[in-house]
């Protein structure tokens, strides 16, 4: 049996409430890597097309509020 096959039976016989504390520490977990691997991102300047974008159409007066507030 794999790591990964023992941690899924592991976590198949948790109790509700352990389960529970399993399932919002993956929600976490996987914010902060999205968040650490957006900073990197960034920080490479691999998202510089979306600033020169949005420049552009501010520029050409096609942004519009969002939400909408109309």
């Amino acid at each position: 049996m794999s790591r990964v096959e023992e941690i899924e039976a592991a976590i198949d016989g948790l109790p509700p409430e352990e389960y529970r504390c399993i399932v919002q520490w993956f929600r976490v977990r996987e914010q902060e890597r999205w968040d650490a691997q957006m900073d990197g991102d960034s920080a490479a300047g691999k998202l510089d097309f979306l600033f020169d974008e949005a420049e552009r159409e501010s520029a050409a007066d096609l942004l519009r509020e969002w939400p909408s507030h109309e």
